[in-house]
C-alpha cells in the first residue's frame, strides 16, 4: 500500500489508517482521542502509522454535535415515528438533529459532499446506503448506521432492523387458526429485503398448515394504499377469491379496506385483513386493523445509541440488531364465513 502520508497525493484519513492497521474505524478513533479500550499493541500500531503518516485531525472535527438522519422517504406516518425514537436518544445525550432527504435518484457524491461538510457526529441512513456513500462517509470518518436495511449488507456495516420474517409468519398463522384457507399476500417489490421476508414468513407458515402456496394469490406491488387498492381489487375478482389477505404494511391494508368496500364486502366478515408495521392510524380505522408491530420507535432509539457510540469512538455492543415483531390482534379478522 502506497505511503500517501508521504507523497502528499492524499489526505490521511482515519479510514486509511484503520485499513493499514488492520483495525476498525472506531479503534483508531478512540486511539487518536486518548481513549482505553484499546491493547497495548493496537495501540501502539495505529500510534506508529498516525506519526509515520504526519495525520492530524481536521479542524473543527468534534464541533457539531449531531446526529444526521437521513431519509429516502419522509412524506410518511412510518418516517414520523422514526424521527420520535431518534430524537429521544438525541435529547438525552444533549445531542442535536438534523434531518436529510435524498431521493432514491438525487443520491450523488455532491449530495453526500454536503453532510460530509457539516460534520455530524454520525450518520443514520434510513432504508439504505450505497458502497460508494458508505466510502465517502468513512474517508471523513464519520461512523454511520443503517435503519432498516432494504438490501442485504456486508457484514462490516452496522444496522438495526427487525424480525420480519417472524412477524410475517405470525400473520399468516393467525389468520390459518381462525379456519382460513385461501390466504393473499400482498407483498412489496421483491428486491426489498424486508418484503421478501414477510413473504418468507407468510409461505412458511402455509407449508407449516400443509397449504400449497397458490401463486394466483401473491401479488407485489408498491406500499402505497392506491398500490393495496388495485392489488386486493385484482384479488377479490378472482373467480375463487381469497378469504383473507396479509399485506406487507399498513398502508397497502388500508388500500385493501377501500377495495372491500368497492365490492361491497365488509371486513371481516366476508374478508379478514392483517397489515404490517402498526402506524397509531390503524387503531382508528373502522374496523381496528389486526396488524404486526414493528416496533419502529424501539428500533430508532437503538439505532441511535448504536450511531451515537460509534460516533463517540466506541465499539457498538451489538452492529447487528434485529428487534422483536408482535402481533396485534384487533377487529379486522375472523373466521371465514363458510
Amino acid at each position: 500500500m502506497a505511503d500517501r502520508g508521504t507523497d502528499g497525493a492524499r489526505p490521511v484519513t482515519i479510514a486509511y489508517i484503520a485499513e493499514s492497521a488492520g483495525v476498525s474505524v472506531p479503534t483508531v478513533s478512540k486511539v487518536i482521542n486518548g481513549k482505553s479500550g484499546v491493547s497495548a499493541d493496537t495501540r501502539a500500531r495505529v500510534e506508529e502509522l498516525v506519526n509515520r503518516y504526519g495525520y492530524r485531525k481536521p479542524a473543527g472535527a468534534n464541533r457539531n454535535n449531531t446526529v444526521e438522519l437521513v431519509f429516502r422517504e419522509l412524506e410518511s406516518m412510518w418516517a414520523v415515528e422514526v424521527i420520535r425514537g431518534v430524537e429521544r436518544v438525541a435529547r438525552r445525550h444533549g445531542v442535536g438533529v438534523l434531518v436529510s432527504k435524498f431521493g432514491l435518484h438525487d443520491s450523488t457524491p455532491a449530495t453526500w459532499d454536503d453532510t460530509v461538510s457539516r460534520r455530524p457526529n454520525c450518520v443514520l441512513s434510513v432504508a439504505q446506503l450505497s458502497e460508494a456513500e458508505r466510502e465517502q462517509l468513512r474517508a471523513k470518518g464519520i461512523p454511520f448506521v443503517v435503519f432498516d436495511p432494504t438490501v442485504e449488507l456486508p457484514d462490516d456495516v452496522p444496522f438495526v432492523g427487525a424480525t420480519n420474517w417472524s412477524g410475517g409468519r405470525a400473520a399468516t398463522r393467525h389468520l390459518v387458526e381462525l379456519g382460513h384457507r385461501r390466504i393473499a399476500m400482498i407483498s412489496g417489490p421483491e428486491t426489498v429485503l424486508c418484503c421478501c421476508a414477510r413473504m418468507d414468513g407468510y409461505r412458511s407458515a402455509l407449508q407449516s398448515a400443509g397449504l400449497p402456496l397458490d401463486p394466483e394469490l401473491v401479488v407485489h406491488t408498491g406500499l402505497t394504499r392506491e398500490d393495496g387498492r388495485a392489488a386486493a381489487g385484482a384479488l377479490l375478482s378472482l373467480p375463487e377469491p381469497p378469504t383473507a389477505i396479509f399485506t406487507a404494511n399498513d398502508l397497502q391494508a388500508l388500500g385493501v379496506y377501500r377495495a372491500a368496500r368497492d365490492a361491497g364486502l365488509r371486513i371481516p366478515e366476508d374478508l379478514s385483513v392483517v397489515g404490517f408495521d402498526d402506524l397509531p392510524v390503524v387503531a382508528w380505522v373502522e374496523p381496528p386493523l389486526t396488524t404486526v408491530h414493528q416496533p419502529l420507535t424501539e428500533m430508532a432509539v437503538a439505532a441511535t445509541e448504536m450511531a451515537l457510540a460509534l460516533g463517540r469512538g466506541e465499539d457498538a455492543p451489538q452492529a447487528r440488531l434485529e428487534i422483536g415483531t408482535t402481533l396485534t390482534v384487533r377487529a379486522s379478522t375472523a373466521p371465514p364465513k363458510n
